[in-house]
C-alpha cells in the first residue's frame, strides 16, 4: 500500500506569520495554560481532529538536557485536549539508542503522561508507508514512514532548543527527522545523513510539514550540540503554525543569522517565512529574550559578528 500526497507549489506571495514568543521560568511553571492561551491566538481548527506530538527524545537523559521536557510535553498534550483535540498522542523514533523503553523511564514520561497504553507511539517500529517525497533536494524520492504520522489531522513538532555540530541549530524542522522508522533505515537514520542532512530536512518538510510547532527553550543547549552540549537557561517557549518562521526566531534568540544557516535558507523559499519583515512577533520581543547561544568552531559564521565563510554542505 502506497500512501499518496498532493503535489505542493511554492508560494512567492504568502502572507505573514505569526510567532509567539511565551516566557516561562520553570517546568514548574503552568505550561499548559501558556499553550492553551497560545493555541486559542492562533485559532486552530482542532475540534475532533487527531494530534500527533513529536517530541525530540534523544537519549536516556534524566536531566533532559538533550530531550524535550516531559512537562512541555503533557502540557501540550492537555491543552490541545482542552482546544477540543479528539486524541492527543505522542510518537517519537529516537534517533541514537534503539532501546526506546529505557528513554521513557529515564525521562520519567509516565509520572506527566501517566498510563502511555494507546498515549505513546514508537515510530522507530511503527507500521509504515512508502510515500514519494515532494521535492527532490535530495537523492531521495521516497520514505516509508509511519502509519501514526501520516493519519494525524494535525501534527506537531516539539523540539528543544539547541544548537548541532552537523547542522548549526537544530529545531522544530530538524526534529522531523525522528519520524523516519529506524527499523527501515537504521540509528541515527543513515540514510538522510547520506543524502545530506540540510537537503533531507527540506524534503521531509515538505512532505510532512508540521502543522504546530512548540519549542522548549526553558531550558536549551548550546555548543556541542545535540548530544555533547551545556546546558542554556533561556525561561521561554516559542510557538507557531509557520515552523520555518518559529526556527528563524528561534535562531535570531540564539544570536544566530537564520539566513546563513544552509537548510533555514532553503526552507524560506519554499515552506516558510524565513525574513524577520514577514513575521509578527506574538508575546515578547526578539530583543527582551535574546541571548547568545556558544557554538562549535565550524558554526561561528551564523552569528551577526562571525566572519563569513563558504556555506557548510550538510
Amino acid at each position: 500500500m502506497s500512501y499518496a500526497v498532493p503535489s505542493i507549489k511554492p508560494s512567492f506571495q504568502r502572507p505573514p506569520s505569526r510567532v509567539a514568543i511565551q516566557r516561562a521560568a520553570s517546568y514548574e511553571a503552568n505550561l499548559a495554560a501558556i499553550i492553551s492561551e497560545t493555541l486559542a491566538e492562533f485559532r486552530l481548527d482542532l475540534k475532533g481532529r487527531s494530534v500527533l506530538l513529536k517530541p525530540n527524545f534523544v537519549g536516556a537523559d534524566p536531566q533532559c538536557v538533550m530531550n524535550t521536557h516531559p512537562s512541555v510535553v503533557a502540557a501540550a498534550r492537555e491543552a490541545f485536549l482542552r482546544a477540543g483535540a479528539a486524541t492527543v498522542v505522542v510518537g517519537e523514533g529516537p534517533a541514537l539508542e534503539r532501546d526506546t523503553e529505557g528513554i521513557l523511564e529515564a525521562i520519567h514520561l509516565r509520572e506527566y503522561l501517566g498510563s502511555l497504553d494507546g498515549a505513546f507511539v514508537d515510530l522507530n517500529v511503527d507500521n509504515v508507508w512508502p510515500v514519494a517525497l515532494r521535492t527532490r533536494a535530495s537523492s531521495v524520492k521516497r520514505l516509508y514512514l509511519p502509519a501514526s504520522v501520516l493519519r494525524a489531522d494535525c501534527v506537531v513538532s516539539l523540539p528543544k532548543l539547541k544548537t548541532h555540530h552537523w547542522a548549526g541549530v537544530t529545531l522544530s524542522l530538524k526534529n522531523m527527522f525522528g519520524i523516519v522508522p529506524g527499523h527501515c533505515y537504521g540509528w541515527p537514520k543513515n540514510l538522510l545523513h547520506w543524502a545530506g542532512i540540510s537537503k533531507s530536512i527540506l524534503d521531509l518538510n515538505s512532505t510532512v510539514r508540521p502543522d504546530f510547532a512548540i519549542v522548549d527553550g526553558i531550558v536549551g543547549m548550546e555548543g556541542n550540540g545535540p548530544t555533547q552540549g551545556q546546558p542554556k537557561a533561556a525561561g521561554l517557549l516559542v510557538m507557531g503554525d509557520d515552523p520555518v518562521a518559529v526556527d528563524a526566531t528561534c535562531a535570531r534568540i540564539m544570536g544566530l543569522i537564520p539566513e546563513r544557516v544552509e537548510y533555514l535558507r532553503r526552507a524560506g523559499i519554499l515552506l516558510g517565512n524565513l525574513s524577520e519583515k514577514k513575521i509578527e512577533q506574538i508575546g515578547e520581543s526578539i530583543a527582551s529574550v535574546s541571548q547568545p547561544f556558544a557554538m562549535v568552531r565550524e558554526f561561528e559564521f551564523l552569528r551577526a559578528n562571525g566572519r563569513i565563510t563558504e556555506p557548510r554542505s550538510v
